[in-house]
């Protein structure tokens, strides 16, 4: 097909969008800049247009004209994610952001219905008001939507309580290549009818489907928090640690995180209001929050003090007399646990105050983050010994986020960090992926480390449902090598 010609047919396909959603929100050249771009700023594209819906019936007719021009389809939704997985150069981009509504709050069930563009805040918000919580929450809660939070099966500080996203989700609405929609929409803790397609949609990121809405589970929301910085002696401790509070109270444990030195250190550099978390600087830094449910862990007494928080001190108290905690602060009031969240929840700002960024989101057994952290390092500055490394860790399901800052001489190629990385992943039997997504950032490390059986499922997969190969192309799973 020519330039001209494309160029011709792209306008056709607009002019029938146009039809179906109006002037107004199918946008074009100056009027798509919001959504030219990741987050990370790590890469940019023109799209043909974007287009902005606000039924399941707009999207439907959407995904029918674009299946019959053949015109690739991005969706996008709070445009948060850190893989590229929005690449759209060339692509029409279907924006979720007009699907926001929160469609019905069950109390008696703690199920909330909600449209793909609804914010992850504002379905916070709504819940909070009923004693409940969706417990998904990350640095981008303010703009995620949570269209994108099932499309990647995102994680966050709370898995080790609640789960993934997957683990949230009991119904999903999903709009097909051909514009047919698959209604899932049962709020069934139980269904064995057949595949579980339902969980074959959560994590696809948009390669077999448009998520349209969902119905996701709600929590009690905790009567009280106790939360601490604590500074272990060293990483290895780190699961005596948690395992002696999960134990000590009833699995109360909604977060366990790590934060290095260097990381408490860009903190400080890049945060005007920031401050040391202990009065002497430390190696291991960790984050505890435990939650309470019983009115009886959470009833302030008559000198004031707080069940979950005074068991929480003996605990700690206990650790650092055995000395297996170096030091320990324990927030008093909703200000100090804000900060110590505040300095967690920042790290993907953190993360990107460089230019040159490989960003790598692993996986791994829990008793393999300490040694995986030191044999990364030592085979990773044999590569560029100048090389610095930005490290910040869900550790309590095993999940590290490790960024590789390249030196300014460096002339290794970026694969090639991943690759030594994947190796020393595959060796500790973790994944290369844990809650960022595919996209096209880590395409070299599916076609590396996926067996040829897990990608020709994959391709049948996403052959069946989206035979065109129109939704979200280039995306997730690696192309075929000519042999």
């Amino acid at each position: 097909m020519t330039i001209d010609s494309k160029s011709a047919q792209i306008s056709d396909v607009l002019t029938e969008l146009t039809q179906v959603l109006g002037t107004a929100y199918v946008l074009t050249g100056e009027d798509t800049r919001k959504w030219q771009a990741d987050w990370t700023k790590t890469y940019s594209w023109m799209p043909s247009a974007v287009l902005r819906p606000q039924s399941v019936k707009e999207v439907s007719a959407i995904m029918r004209i674009a299946s019959q021009h053949q015109c690739p389809v991005v969706p996008v939704s709070g445009n948060t994610g850190l893989s590229g997985g929005t690449v759209a150069e060339g692509a029409l981009m279907l924006s979720l952001d007009r699907l926001n509504k929160i469609e019905d709050i069950r109390v008696d069930t703690r199920t909330i219905r909600v449209q793909a563009g609804v914010i992850l805040e504002a379905i916070h918000n709504a819940t909070e008001e009923h004693g409940l919580v969706f417990p998904l929450s990350f640095g981008a809660r303010g703009s995620a939507q949570i269209g994108g939070c099932l499309a990647t099966n995102a994680g966050g500080s709370n898995v080790l309580r609640y789960g993934n996203t997957r683990d949230l989700c009991l119904g999903l609405e999903i709009v097909l290549a051909s514009g047919e929609v698959l209604d899932l929409m049962a709020s069934l803790h139980k269904d064995n009818s057949g595949l579980n397609l339902r969980n074959l949609f959560v994590g696809s990121e948009g390669i077999l489907g448009v998520i349209t809405g969902a119905i996701l589970k709600l929590h009690p929301k905790p009567r009280a928090y106790a939360t601490a910085m604590i500074a272990a002696s060293k990483l290895e401790d780190s699961l005596i640690i948690l395992n002696r509070l999960q134990e000590a109270t009833g699995g109360m444990v909604e977060a366990f995180e790590y934060m290095p030195r260097m990381y408490i250190e860009q903190h400080l550099l890049h945060d005007p209001a920031a401050r040391e978390p202990f009065d002497d600087p430390h190696e291991v830094n960790l984050m505890v929050e435990l939650g309470a449910i019983s009115p009886g862990d959470a009833r302030i007494d008559e000198n004031g003090s707080v069940p979950i928080v005074e068991k929480l001190q003996l605990l700690l108290m206990e650790m650092l007399e055995e000395g297996m905690l170096l030091d320990a602060v324990i927030a008093q009031n909703d200000a100090q646990r804000g900060e110590m969240w505040h300095r967690r929840e920042l790290a993907g700002e953190l993360t990107t105050t460089v230019d040159d960024i490989i960003i790598n989101d692993i996986s791994l057994p829990l008793q393999a983050v300490a040694p995986f952290l030191r044999r990364a390092e030592q085979d990773l500055l044999k590569l560029d010994k100048a090389a610095r490394f930005f490290v910040v860790s869900h550790l309590g399901d095993g999940n590290v986020h490790f960024t590789i800052w390249p030196s300014a001489e460096s002339t290794t190629n970026h694969e090639d960090f991943r690759t030594v990385l994947e190796n020393l992943v595959e060796e500790y039997h973790g994944s290369f992926s844990a809650e960022h997504g595919v996209g096209v950032s880590k395409l070299g490390s599916m076609a590396r480390r996926k067996s040829k059986t897990s990608l020709k499922v994959m391709r049948a997969i996403k052959s069946a449902l989206d035979p065109l190969d129109i939704l979200n192309p280039g995306k997730v799973i690696p192309p075929v090598l000519e042999s």
